[in-house]
């Protein structure tokens, strides 16, 4: 019975995580890799550590008090944590499993020296690496010593930062299970790291070594600057080497000491370039084995090298597969829509089958192959001209991915292959009148085609409803692609430019289009954060529905408003509104995110905002402030061009470009309102369809159904069948992809690209951008990252990741903003400039660099932000 305790390491693999550890289980698995060596040792089971735990009655109550405290609330959880690993390290072992430890030592040559390690269940996962979170003890010596520290071990589990891990991440500490490693010391001349792809880049063929001399301890734990190696393709391509003047040693009587290296020695390589290249060979073969990048610890002992650990780098973005082995570079699409979070797979899969291009997913986002166009001299300054204007940090990334001499082949033309960035139709489109009745016309045939879709669909279940959408996804992109709708939008679009263009060449002024596009006609989102001001000059006067509004919670408070005086017109007027703009969300683009008329609570804190923060009437007064400002700056600007040589013509040209950009630059937001307007339908109806499942017991919930893929779900409605397994599978990697941050640009190496601006005009300490709505603002930065936590006052400037239409709601009521993530035609941009705010866009890291409560200077023609003392 006590075996069961203890097993030896070649007794192990990886599937064993329940039994051994992560930790456990990928020693084991590296010791079945031929050619790995991996120093001799056992694993003490997670069924002894359930006995200890079952041994000890205290344990529950204070895993009970454990699990109720706030993660943030560290007192408390220093104080618990601290409670349970002195009652852990205070329970004897039980007899027969101490002997059953002592044997497997004597196995192993009893009174040598080992190094004793934590190995948890929830450990070096492919989902969550938690480096760091368990601790190790090296050249313990003897059996008493060896016990007493996997007593150490197990209480570990239980450390602040491990316990504050697990409530964040979601993992229940019950859940997780302490097992031990326990392994025969290595005493190395050189020990380190080696990670099989570059940590920081990214690319899959550079590995990267640091290595220290002596024991690995003092460069795992930072203490000491290792040398670090480059290798690619089989050679040293770049090397560091660090003054190592310390390092990490065994003391013959057990336990460790830090000691100085001589002199001469610091300067000295840890390794040669031989060494280095060996110990990469060797890495590969155990990348190989687990399928994935590995981030390994190694020690160089009598020029043999040995594993002591294997973990996977989880930091990596992954790559869209293809079925080639061609050099392939993509650009985000998220970076386009506003929206770089992680999508479902349903909602990736409907994307990808009504998206005007070929979409590849990796990591939850999408991405789209922009490879062929690159390849062709003629196509690609098409490209590059494109993608700048709208996103100078996606052309810098494109160029540097160029500058890697041979990456992207070079073609004679580009032929059939790739479309451009933001998945449009390639060509120039032929222009198109002034005329304010083909926006008219646009809109019309929209509402037509969405008002067939609504009627048609209702008839339709089952597979029938299945078939029903692959013609409506057709439909979704004929409407899309209508020549007519791209000539407008281009139109919109290059009347914007010329005229920026221009009149800084005439007149010396930057991004002048901002100011005399103030509240164009016919915008559908600027529209949308308008008539919410509306909607709370109806609230505004009745105190019993403001007050019953702050207490909101459940998502049905609509019906509760007519017991209130004025609550009738409150949820007309609301109603009226979810109608008009219900089907957008945050991250609309996924159609499983929730809509505002699934969860309208997502409304109320910046309806309550506009009923604070406005007087009645703000959005007429508000429109009109906006149309006559962008008036006079049309009359200033062409009475100062009549007066340069051949004044009259530029003041010509130029007032008929006003006048376009004015008729078209509204409509470039609604062929995204079209399709979100047509998402809902289809979710609506698949939601029907998750509703029939759920009654027949083929799924536990109607959410379910997000995980699977359009054809998966399709499958799933023929045959009344579902994999539970796959379900559970891409949850657990949905979650998992909230920690990468998706790149701009990714190549088939795995490199992420993020580009940079590359400009010296800007003050020291500035944080840089790229400007997208002109004028300078100061004010007190709000940082927010959920829209339904927001709350505003009248002058504050907004920090966020990025904003997506239904963010406009907010602009009304700011001052200023400024992304992570945005170009100068995205939602973001367009609305700023519509509503006059200063903005800032592509401001990398801006929600982590600039505090919540800050005052800071945004500079939105000049493209900067200071942070004031």
């Amino acid at each position: 019975m006590s075996e069961q305790y203890v097993l030896d390491l070649r007794e192990v693999d990886e599937n064993q995580v329940a039994v051994v550890g992560g930790k456990g289980a990928h020693l084991g698995g590296l010791s079945r890799i031929e050619g790995i060596r991996v120093p001799g040792g056992f694993c003490v089971t997670t069924d002894a550590f359930r006995r200890i735990m079952a041994e000890t009655p205290s344990i529950d109550d204070q895993l009970d008090q454990l699990s109720c405290v706030n993660p943030d609330d560290r007192e408390a959880v220093r104080t618990l944590s601290a409670r349970i690993r002195r009652t852990i390290e205070g329970t004897a072992v039980p007899a027969d499993l101490a002997a059953a430890i002592t044997r497997a030592l004597a196995r192993l040559g009893g009174r040598a020296a080992y190094a004793v390690r934590s190995s948890a269940t929830a450990e070096d996962l492919p989902t969550a690496s938690f480096a760091g979170q368990q601790d190790t003890y090296l050249n313990v010596v003897g059996p008493t010593a060896v016990l007493q520290h996997v007593s150490r071990c197990w209480a570990s589990l239980f450390t602040e930062r491990a316990v504050t891990y697990r409530r964040r991440n979601g993992i229940d500490h019950r859940t997780v299970h302490m097992a031990v490693v326990v392994q025969q010391m290595v005493f190395p001349h050189a020990a380190g790291i080696l990670f099989t792809a570059d940590p920081v880049t990214g690319n899959r063929k550079v590995a990267t070594v640091d290595a220290g001399f002596g024991l690995g301890e003092a460069l795992v734990s930072g203490q000491v600057n290792p040398d670090v190696f480059k290798v690619r393709h089989g050679e040293v391509v770049a090397r560091t080497i660090a003054a190592k003047q310390r390092a990490v040693e065994a003391l013959p009587a057990g336990g460790t000491r830090e000691v100085a290296i001589e002199s001469q020695r610091q300067r000295q390589p840890a390794l040669t370039d031989a060494q280095v290249v060996r110990l990469v060979q060797l890495g590969r073969r155990i990348e190989a084995h687990f399928g994935r990048p590995q981030d390994i610890e190694w020690c160089l002992a009598d020029d043999d090298f040995q594993i002591v650990q294997s973990r996977p780098i989880t930091t990596l973005f992954p790559i869209p597969e293809t079925d080639d082995q061609e050099n392939h570079v993509y650009v985000s699409v998220g970076h386009q829509q506003m929206m770089t979070d992680p999508m479902k797979p349903l909602g990736i899969s409907v994307w990808q089958l009504t998206a005007m291009a070929p979409m590849h997913e990796a990591g939850g986002r999408l991405f789209v192959d922009v490879t062929r166009r690159l390849a062709s001299p003629a196509s690609r300054a098409g490209l590059l001209d494109l993608v700048g204007r709208g996103d100078p940090l996606v052309r810098d990334a494109l160029e540097t991915v160029l500058d890697n001499d041979g990456f992207v082949p070079s073609l004679p033309d580009a032929g059939p292959g790739g479309p451009p960035a933001a998945g449009r139709a390639a060509g120039p489109p032929a222009p198109v009148e002034t005329d304010p009745a083909l926006v008219t016309e646009l809109i019309e045939r929209s509402q037509a085609s969405i008002a067939a879709l609504e009627r048609d669909i209702r008839t339709k279940t089952g597979p029938a409803l299945f078939d029903f959408l692959l013609e409506a996804f057709e439909e979704h992109k004929r409407v899309l692609s209508d020549p007519l709708s791209m000539r407008v939008i281009m139109a919109g679009m290059e009347a914007t430019w010329w005229l920026n263009d221009k009149l800084r060449e005439w007149l010396g002024e930057k991004n002048a289009a901002d100011t005399l596009t103030l509240s164009a006609p016919g915008n559908v989102t600027s529209e949308m954060g308008l008539a919410l001001l509306d909607v709370a000059d109806v609230i505004r006067p009745h105190p019993e529905v403001v007050a019953f509004l702050e207490g909101v919670e459940d998502e049905n408070f609509l019906d509760e408003l007519p017991k209130l005086a004025g609550g009738t017109e409150a949820r007309d007027a609301i109603e009226a509104y979810l109608d008009r703009y219900g089907m957008r969300c945050v991250g609309e683009i996924d159609i499983t995110r929730p809509r505002w008329r699934e969860r309208p609570t997502t409304l109320v804190p910046a309806l309550l905002d506009n009923v604070r923060n406005f007087e009645p009437g703000a959005a007429e007064r508000r429109f009109e402030q906006g149309r006559q400002k962008a008036w006079k700056k049309e009359q200033d600007v062409l009475s100062r061009l009549r007066a340069l040589p051949d004044g009259d013509g530029k003041a010509d040209e130029a007032k008929r470009m006003i006048d376009r950009v004015r008729t078209f630059i509204g409509y470039r937001e609604y062929p995204k309102y079209g399709i979100v307007s047509r998402y809902f339908v289809y979710k609506q109806a698949l939601l029907e369809e998750a509703e029939r499942l759920v009654q027949a017991h083929v799924l536990p919930e109607k959410e379910d159904i997000f995980y699977l893929t359009f054809q998966e779900l399709h499958d799933v409605v023929r045959s009344n069948q579902v994999d539970g397994r796959l379900i559970q599978q891409r949850k657990d990697a949905f979650r998992s992809y909230h920690a990468l941050t998706p790149p701009r640009v990714l190549t088939s190496d795995g490199e992420a690209v993020s580009g940079a601006y590359r400009r010296d005009d800007v003050p020291a300490g500035a944080l840089i951008g790229l400007p997208v709505s002109a004028g300078t603002i100061e004010g007190r930065a709000r940082v927010i990252l959920d829209v339904a936590q927001a709350e505003l006052e009248a002058g504050d400037i907004l920090v966020t990741a990025f904003t997506d239409p239904s963010w406009s709601p907010l602009f009304v009521g700011i001052a200023g903003l400024v992304t992570e993530v945005g170009g100068l035609m995205t939602h973001g941009a367009v609305i700023a400039r519509e509503y006059g705010l200063p903005a800032v866009v592509g401001v990398a890291e801006a929600t982590r660099l600039i505090r919540d409560g800050q005052r800071i200077r945004v500079h939105g023609t000049d493209g900067y932000i200071e942070i004031l003392p």
